[in-house]
């Protein structure tokens, strides 16, 4: 698409004109974003507005329509998010090693901007501002393509971006919004590989599997949250209720919200029972094993799709399991290697889960809702990487950046 290719090639100057910002430059930009969202803040939730009456006349509900939601708190946090941002040490220029070699060549690495980051992402207009944040700050170049369900939050908010950016001197085109939400776009957008060094998918599986299949640009796989609690049998009860509680219903539409409960035979009697009725209260939905449903009169019998499914709902799939063993045997096969938890008391066992457990955060008595850039202090995050190259978990600034051998000599030759 032409649209494409022109953005594509203004984000290229951009992003050289972006590598050669100082570290302050860049934080009074973003300082100058925050303030500017906070003041316009009434003319993005207009346009959220018609957003939301979109969604709900398409008959969107639900978790969805909570993460397409804005409103002044939330706007307030995305720009004290962007201030975190500002805040933080700048990675680029960090010269990573530095050694002489025995015939004098002086061999560095150093991080560098990536150059120019395409983003794909679904009904959440704060990731617009998180990854227009980080990008900026790590002297990157960033094409943002949201889905339609968000395209008036995301034009408002980008365009409030670019006023911020023209005002401190920068060329705005370090951050462009697809206004084109037809699928062509994002199928453009995946061939962009003239122009784009990385493209990051964030949403669902369908989208997310979509991107790795056909795009011809290096992709970093994100999101996607299969997410376990396992309450082992040494557990304090309220503890683990607390976690559960916490991780599926605070937040049950986002990628870091638990959607498989696990707990250990010889505590099932005793705690399933209260667990359920308090997520019942809560509106959840039980789906559960032969064991569970023969204690639980309500719940639903779970089906092999279940395991694997992220729900983003209040749904959760229950199991009991006969062992720690059987717990993470279970978690490694059918979770999407993003998050999971362990309650218990044994520190034996909290540390074979840690070891054993193939994700990229694991956790001990604590709510898997914490696998957050701003709750890990990176201010924001862009993504959460569940792959292994190059990046894992939620990614802060670093992850924005690559590196590069700098050498130095006096003459040198081979």
């Amino acid at each position: 698409m032409e649209e494409l290719n022109q953005k594509g090639q203004l984000a290229k100057k951009s992003a050289a004109f972006l590598a050669r910002m100082s570290s302050n430059e860049k934080k009074t930009a973003l300082e100058k974003v925050a303030n500017l969202l906070v003041e316009r803040s009434g003319i993005i939730l207009s346009a959220n507005g018609k957003d939301l009456l979109e969604a709900e006349n398409n008959g969107i509900k639900g978790p969805l329509i909570d993460r397409l939601t804005l409103n002044s708190e939330r706007i307030g946090g995305i720009a004290e998010g962007l201030l975190q941002i500002a805040m933080l040490e700048d990675p680029v220029g960090e010269v990573i090693s530095m050694k002489r070699r025995p015939n004098g060549l002086q061999i560095g690495q150093i991080r560098v901007p990536v150059g120019v980051i395409g983003i794909i992402y679904e009904a959440r207009p704060n990731v617009t501002v998180d990854a227009a944040g980080l990008c900026l700050k790590t002297g990157n170049a960033v094409i943002l393509r949201g889905g339609r369900e968000a395209i008036n939050s995301n034009m408002a908010i980008v365009k409030i971006i670019q006023e911020a950016l023209i005002s401190r001197g920068i060329p705005p085109e370090a951050v462009q919004l697809v206004e084109n939400t037809d699928r062509q776009s994002a199928v453009a957008m995946m061939k962009l590989n003239e122009y784009l060094d990385i493209l990051i998918p964030r949403g669902g599986a369908g989208l997310i599997k979509t991107v790795v299949e056909n795009s011809r640009v290096p992709v970093i796989e994100t999101g996607v949250g299969n997410c376990h609690a396992f309450v082992d049998e040494s557990a304090k009860v309220k503890m683990a209720e607390e976690i559960v509680l916490n991780a599926k219903t605070q937040r049950p539409g986002v990628c870091n919200a638990i959607e498989t409960l696990l707990v250990h035979v010889s505590v099932a009697d005793t705690f399933l029972p209260v667990i359920c009725d308090k997520l019942r209260d809560h509106n959840v939905e039980i789906r559960g094993d032969k064991y569970v449903t023969e204690i639980i009169g309500y719940a639903v019998p779970a089906v092999e799709e279940d395991w694997y499914a992220e729900y983003l709902d209040l749904i959760i799939a229950v199991k009991v399991v006969h062992s720690l063993s059987d717990a993470i045997i279970h978690i490694n096969k059918y979770g999407s290697k993003h998050s999971e938890t362990i309650i218990t008391e044994s520190y034996t066992n909290s540390q074979r889960f840690l070891s054993e457990i193939d994700a990229a955060a694991v956790y001990v008595n604590a709510s898997t809702r914490f696998t957050d850039g701003f709750e890990f202090g990176f201010g924001a995050e862009i993504g959460i990487s569940t792959q292994k190259l190059h990046a894992r978990g939620p990614m802060g600034l670093k992850e924005l950046t690559t590196t590069k051998y700098i050498i130095y000599g006096n003459g040198q030759i081979r």
